[in-house]
């Protein structure tokens, strides 16, 4: 029977979702499998442009069905549900995060649009995702990055309530073909924020020149440059500070995307390559004989399963946010940041296995194992955004405020307080429910249990060993606390959707002894770290656990890996 907590598409029904979401998916499942596996992996070593996927995705109206809101639907299924599109995202990273990629891209370049007033922009994006096009985010330039505040695309006022534009912006995926890019610049008339702009431009302008795409592949991550671009009022989406605000809050939405299409790199690599290691046969014996290889793959197993419940349980907390509940600013760099690194983890585990095998040319985990590396990098380095979670970690470990419990949310809603986010500060504010029942809940599960006595060091640690003024500024030493702290919250989530989905306890079990083991080995760091104090290396080591061993659970665990073998091989 296949493993209910993987996708598979031999079997998958996406019956949670309404009828026309449900058509949707299953249709671009069958698209892909369709194609086949071989005419998939020779698109991407040729890197051949996504022509014939986004013709496609035009064709049965994907993108806008999905991309949407409510407020600017022509047709009664349109609207932006984060449930459907983390659906989505778990899809199209299963078969090539090249046609993530473009989607993605999409949903960032339509972030400022959806968060402006600009009725005739907003219908013009409306209009342009109902012809099939894509979008473009040009935020990034190649001189300084993301950094917001130093950008070099400069307005110029034209003296009749419009602008000039010029100047360029690099590493911007879908650049050679949208139908809208949004671009921040600033004015050249009004220093400090005030001066900021975002602005839609369309790439086939003749002042918009495509430079080139700066990486080897499918994506096209372009290089672009502005000349004298007319920027009339209807292409003004947002100015001044509000032009910061969206694109801080334009980052929060898509860099959620990247834990569900890494979810889905990790499962199609999965299939293959358990079923290879398990029908080779090594000094008489299927590789899967050894000892070593059944832990590594099992690890690799509940550490994905965990991936899929926290990306999960996430949904719920974006989907339910307010002005008043923003707990989705903690979870959101733990998808991007936590989820992603876990993926890499999964991939690396899984190719120790196969060795050899992850290197051939006829495999999905060959461009796997080169495109897992891309997810923790996007949207924000992975010390950002531990930098990011370390402002929550008090308020969270120890200041808990009373909530409503927050319930899984596969409704089909519109998600509208995501393009209402407002000012993108007053992270230090933010309060959290207790974390403590979560794993109260489970406390007859050893490992849980043994994972809760480290939490709980964890809290000691902040109230009697926190770093001092001068350590504060040691961002080597912080990031390892910004480890730790991301494990109980990552351990959170997944055991309030263990409990939601009714998760069988063998595999929670084994998954914790994981994050036991993952914790200690963070501790083991911070006792390292140059400006560890005594005290600091004291509670490292005291916080170090072995996890509760049980032979019977893990040899229940390894069946279910096992059988995972054959379960799935994408046709020729």
């Amino acid at each position: 029977m296949a493993d209910s907590l993987l996708f598979n598409p031999r079997t998958y029904d996406p019956a949670q979702f309404d009828p026309e979401t449900r058509r949707l998916l299953r249709a671009t499942v069958d698209w892909f499998e369709d194609r086949g596996k071989r005419r998939l992996i020779e698109d991407y070593r040729t890197r051949a442009w996504l022509a014939d996927f986004l013709a496609f995705a035009a064709k049965e109206g994907l993108f806008a069905t999905f991309l949407t809101p409510a407020s600017a639907a022509g047709q009664e299924d349109q609207r932006w549900d984060t449930a459907r599109i983390a659906a989505l995202n778990e899809i199209f990273g299963f078969y090539g995060l090249d046609y993530w990629y473009a989607w993605q891209v999409t949903i960032l370049g339509l972030g400022p649009v959806w968060q402006s007033d600009n009725a005739a922009a907003r219908a013009r994006a409306a209009e342009l995702l109902a012809q099939g096009e894509v979008f473009a985010f040009g935020l990034s330039e190649k001189t300084h990055g993301a950094d917001i505040y130093s950008t070099d695309m400069l307005l110029t006022p034209d003296g009749n309530g419009g602008f000039s534009a010029t100047g360029s912006k690099y590493y911007i995926g879908n650049g050679n073909a949208a139908g809208l890019v949004s671009v921040f610049g600033r004015r050249t008339d009004i220093d400090g924020p005030d001066g900021y702009v975002f602005f839609a431009a369309d790439s086939r302008h003749s002042a918009y020149h495509l430079v080139k795409n700066v990486v080897d592949s499918s994506k096209y991550v372009s290089e672009f440059r502005l000349e004298n671009y007319p920027v009339g009022p209807d292409d003004v989406l947002h100015t001044g500070r509000a032009a910061f605000d969206a694109a801080l809050n334009t980052v929060n939405v898509g860099k959620f995307n990247l834990c569900t299409a890494s979810i889905g790199i990790c499962e199609h690599a999965m299939y293959e390559a358990i079923t290879h290691a398990h029908n080779r046969i090594l000094y008489g014996r299927p590789v899967t004989a050894f000892p070593h290889v059944r832990r590594e793959l099992a690890d690799a197993y509940v550490r994905l399963v965990g991936m899929k419940l926290f990306s999960d349980r996430a949904v719920d907390y974006f989907r339910s946010a307010s002005s008043d509940d923003r707990r989705y600013l903690l979870f959101n760099p733990m998808t991007k940041m936590k989820v992603t690194t876990e993926g890499e983890k999964v991939i690396d585990l899984m190719w120790d296995v196969i060795a050899a095998k992850g290197f051939e040319k006829d495999t999905y985990f060959a461009q796997a194992a080169v495109e897992i590396r891309g997810l923790p990098k996007l949207e924000g380095t992975v010390h950002v955004n531990l930098a990011l979670i370390l402002k929550f970690m008090r308020n969270h470990l120890l200041n808990p405020a009373e909530f409503a419990p927050v319930p899984t949310r596969l409704d089909a809603a519109d998600d509208t307080f995501l393009f209402e986010q407002g000012p993108a500060r007053g992270l230090g504010s933010v309060r959290f429910h207790d974390w403590r029942p979560a794993y109260d809940a489970y406390a007859a599960v050893p490992n849980v249990a043994r994972f809760r006595e480290q939490a709980d060091a964890l809290c000691e640690f902040v109230t009697t060993a926190a770093p001092d003024e001068a350590q504060s500024r040691d961002l080597d030493l912080l990031l390892a606390v910004g480890q730790l702290f991301a494990l109980v919250v990552h351990g959170q989530l997944i055991l309030e959707q263990a409990r939601l989905t009714d998760l069988d306890q063998d595999v929670l079990d084994e998954l914790f002894s994981v994050l036991v083991r993952d914790f200690s080995a963070y501790a083991i760091e911070l006792h390292g770290k140059d400006s560890a104090t005594e005290a600091q290396q004291s509670w490292a080591l005291g916080a170090v656990r072995r996890p509760v061993v049980d032979e019977a659970r893990s040899a229940r665990v390894w069946e279910r890996v096992e059988a995972l073998s054959g379960e799935y091989d994408m046709a020729p």
